[in-house]
């Protein structure tokens, strides 16, 4: 098998079901030597299973690619160690890390937990973060020894994240974090050969077949947009040397669609010259809103 990603060595997260699994065998169809990594529990978080992981690295071999499997917690900074670790002793390296895990615990804010924040910030935001900061480590300590590798990572935000969603805050504010995370990674880790993108993919998976039935029910015929496989062309390119001029950039991908988000940027401004005086903001606040864009609506309002 060869391709776009031939010889590249990739660690795709959540890999075992949806749209990691998808990336995984898109990755290893282009030619890439792929690390299934999933802890296989059911949608509520209970009963790990190494079946998930072990079933799409079967389907690789089968198809003639090479993969292993991992089930490390990607979330748990040793797991996370690990799984970068599982890349170096078995392939030799380590090119590309794709942050796909993830899980949904929807509630009102009104009504949301502690325990149902913390989880999804934890898998998330923590999730992307503990696999990149060790897989940084490798590169970083490659680039020093001279052995700079053409590395990417490709981090996976949301819709949600970009604009907020209604019954989401959880999930939004984890998938926000990680946009950010993501600009100041491709800062950081350039210098080092490291290019950092995202993506925020719109897809029927676990999470939104049951939180959006209607609009991930799959067609009786024609094209699926829903499909997690439309999903990973894009990420495979990311992962390709042909991306090494993108950097710092959030990618949203649906069906045939691909489109790049401006997100935050600086608008309209007055500067006084000195401090504003409370009673004087209430016309220049009309203003700046006037000047301004408006903005996209929070999905589900």
């Amino acid at each position: 098998m060869s391709g776009i990603a031939d010889g590249r060595i990739v660690i795709v997260t959540g890999a075992g079901r949806g749209i990691g699994r998808a990336h995984a065998l898109a990755f290893a169809a282009e030619g890439a030597k792929v690390i299934v990594n999933d802890i296989g529990v059911a949608a509520d978080g209970s009963d790990p299973s190494s079946a998930p992981a072990q079933q799409v690295v079967d389907e690789i071999r089968a198809s003639g690619g090479n993969a292993v499997a991992n089930t490390d917690d990607i979330a748990e900074w040793e797991g996370a160690r690990r799984l970068i670790q599982t890349a170096v002793d078995t392939f030799g390296g380590l090119d590309i890390l794709v942050n796909n895990a993830g899980f949904l615990r929807d509630r009102m804010l009104v009504n949301l937990s502690e325990d149902e924040w913390d989880a999804v910030m934890r898998v998330h935001l923590k999730g992307h973060f503990a696999p990149m900061r060790h897989a940084a480590a490798y590169w970083r300590h490659e680039s020093k020894a001279g052995r700079q590798r053409d590395a990417r990572i490709i981090n996976t935000s949301s819709g949600a994240g970009l604009l907020g969603s209604i019954g989401q805050g959880n999930y939004a504010a984890a998938k926000a974090g990680i946009a950010a995370l993501t600009l100041v990674a491709a800062a950081e880790f350039a210098r080092y050969g490291v290019r950092v993108n995202a993506i925020a993919p719109a897809a029927r998976t676990r999470m939104t077949e049951e939180a959006f039935a209607g609009m991930m029910a799959r067609p009786e015929d024609g094209f699926d947009a829903m499909a997690p496989e439309n999903v990973s062309p894009l990420v495979v390119w990311l992962g390709s040397s042909e991306s090494v001029e993108v950097n710092g950039r959030v990618f949203e991908v649906e069906g045939g669609k691909v489109s790049v988000a401006q997100g935050w940027r600086h608008g309209p401004a007055r500067d006084k010259g000195e401090r504003w005086e409370p009673s004087e903001l209430g016309p220049v606040v009309k203003e700046l809103l006037a000047d301004a864009a408006e903005p996209e609506p929070v999905y589900g309002a």
